[in-house]
């Protein structure tokens, strides 16, 4: 936290653009490889027909009624000049799950935002899911990056119980921030800063560690206890 207005920060960060090479990211359970339009035909099964519309209630695009469609959103997402897009692969399965990505990247303050994040139901309330979090914001405080941003309607409330899960705190809402699709939403913002990092980081990679979860790959202990344990640690009580 800031203790003066003429405290000197760190450099700028490496920068996050859209226009810089994208790579892709891997992980033990779930690859991050940059979005392309090809990435469609895979997903759209996943993600249209009316057991899948909940997925689209809070986002700012879909239900989508054909492929045609949906590849085009795709394809949008894919080149944006603002955001950096990933699909998520299954590492065991090569099936497409979703999408996530980078918004808001302000390389001048040092603060960008994971966002615009579609989790199918194959890869919702899985490690897989954590892991693609945790790729992003790894990425991100390595580039220097200091403001990790996390947003949502405030009335999503699995979006909010996700952002806390992970470790951002919370700092209010935004009322009647935004018109998505016709109607009104409240903004809850979350963030997570470049000095509690350093703790996310070990919390997160304990929890997803292999000694964690047992042979049907049940965890051991949830991720809030993971947390408490390194904060008693912390605190000298361990």
């Amino acid at each position: 936290m800031s203790t003066s207005p003429t405290t000197p920060i760190q450099p700028n960060p490496l920068p996050l653009h859209p226009s810089s090479p994208t790579e892709t990211l891997p992980g033990t359970h779930i690859t991050l490889e940059p979005l392309a339009p090809h990435h469609a035909p895979a997903l759209y099964p996943l993600i249209s027909g009316p057991a899948a519309a909940p997925l689209w209630t809070y986002m700012p695009s879909g239900p989508f009624a054909d492929l045609a469609t949906f590849q085009s959103y795709i394809t949008q997402h894919a080149s944006s000049p603002s955001a950096i897009f990933w699909a998520i692969r299954s590492n065991a399965t090569g099936a497409i799950l979703g999408h996530t990505s980078y918004l808001r990247i302000d390389s001048a303050n040092a603060v960008v935002e994971i966002g615009n994040i579609l989790y199918t139901p194959a890869l919702q309330r899985t490690v897989g899911a954590t892991e693609a979090w945790y790729l992003l914001a790894s990425r991100a405080f390595a580039a220097g990056y200091r403001r990790l941003e996390w947003k949502c309607n405030a009335l999503n409330a699995p979006s909010r119980r996700a952002a806390l899960r992970y470790g951002h705190v919370f700092e209010g809402v935004f009322r009647q921030h935004m018109v998505v699709k016709g109607a009104n939403r409240d903004t809850a913002w979350f963030s997570m800063l470049d000095g509690e990092w350093p703790r996310e980081k070990r919390v997160i990679e304990a929890w997803m560690g292999e000694g964690n979860f047992d042979e049907e790959g049940r965890q051991m202990r949830g991720l809030g206890e993971v947390r408490e344990a390194e904060r008693e640690r912390e605190r000298g009580g361990v």
